[in-house]
Parts: structure tokens; C-alpha cells; sequence
């Protein structure tokens, strides 16, 4: 997950999830894990064979966290998801944009279509991390240790991300508040 500009591994995505499922005003449940792509050039995880929740009065939140923002491809596909499923709000953190480099990329209009999808996309930073760590990963023996550049990568990452976003206006979007 590191967020530094060279990272190896473009076409390996590993994702930890949260699914917030609310089934009534005061009955709320809570499931998470991870999935990973094992080719190159794969989906990114958590697009394949899932179908919307079929449960009508149910209310989900997802929360993802990502090693890399996801393609235009999979941005597509996840708001073609997400349309067809109003009761499914999601929330992206991701630690690197992927391939957002060239002023006029089909990533960087991924990421706006998923704006306008309603999902919130965020770069992760140091808090963000942690929790993956906390959460995901640790074991009681080992502790969180950010790496040099964490902080001033996530900074730089997170403008250039507010920078691909602000091309939408305000007016284009139809968020779901999470």
C-alpha cells in the first residue's frame, strides 16, 4: 500500500473492505476482509459475480480501501453498479491514482464518473493507514510504522486528486451522503 510514485505492482490491487449493512432504525451490521487480483491486467477486485443486494429496505455502506484508484474500466463498471443499486452508497480511499498522469486520461474521467456516481474517493493518509493496519493487518507483536514520504505523498496525491475532481462542478454530481 505505500503511497510512493513509483510503486511496483500496477496491475496488483489489494483491497480491504467494510460493509455497513443498516436493516432497520436501530439494527446495523458489520462484515469486512480483503480480496486481491492475482493476473495482470484483472478487474480490479470486488466487481466480479456480485450483484446488487436484493433485499428491498435494506441499506448498505461500503467502504474500500485500495491500493490504487480504479481504472476507467472498473470505474465504468462499478458506477454502471451503482446505478442500478440506490441503496448502496460507497466510499473509496485509495493510496495511488492509477495511470491519472496525462492531463487527458480515461482514468482521470474514471474517477469523475465515479464522483458523479455519488462515491466519495479520497487519498489515504497516516489515520487512514493506521486503521488498515489496526484493522486488516496486525498482529499484537507488530506496530504501525509509517514509511519516510507517507505524509508529503498522501498531501501531493490528494491535491492532484482534488485537482482531477474539481473539473466536475458542483452542480454535475448527485452524491449520496454516506
Amino acid at each position: 500500500y505505500k503511497n510512493m510514485r513509483w510503486a511496483k505492482g500496477r496491475h496488483e490491487t489489494y483491497l480491504c473492505f467494510v460493509v455497513k449493512r443498516r436493516v432497520g432504525p436501530n439494527s446495523l451490521s458489520f462484515d469486512f476482509g480483503h480480496l486481491r487480483n492475482r493476473s495482470a491486467g484483472a478487474l480490479c477486485p470486488g466487481l466480479w459475480g456480485y450483484g446488487a443486494p436484493d433485499s428491498v429496505g435494506l441499506c448498505y455502506s461500503v467502504t474500500w480501501f485500495c491500493s490504487w484508484s480504479p481504472c476507467s474500466d472498473c470505474s465504468y463498471r462499478l458506477a454502471q453498479f451503482l446505478s442500478q443499486t440506490p441503496n448502496l452508497r460507497l466510499r473509496i480511499y485509495v493510496s495511488r491514482l492509477y495511470f491519472c498522469d496525462p492531463e487527458d486520461s480515461s482514468a482521470r474521467e474514471g474517477l469523475r464518473m465515479l464522483q458523479r456516481a455519488g462515491v466519495q474517493i479520497t487519498v489515504m493518509n497516516y489515520e487512514d493507514y493506521f486503521y488498515c493496519w489496526q484493522t486488516f493487518v496486525a498482529c499484537r507483536q507488530r506496530v504501525f510504522k509509517a514509511w519516510d514520504g507517507l505524509h508529503q505523498n498522501s498531501v501531493q496525491l490528494a491535491r492532484k486528486l482534488n485537482d482531477i475532481l474539481q473539473l466536475l462542478s458542483p452542480h454535475q454530481g448527485n452524491a449520496k451522503p454516506i
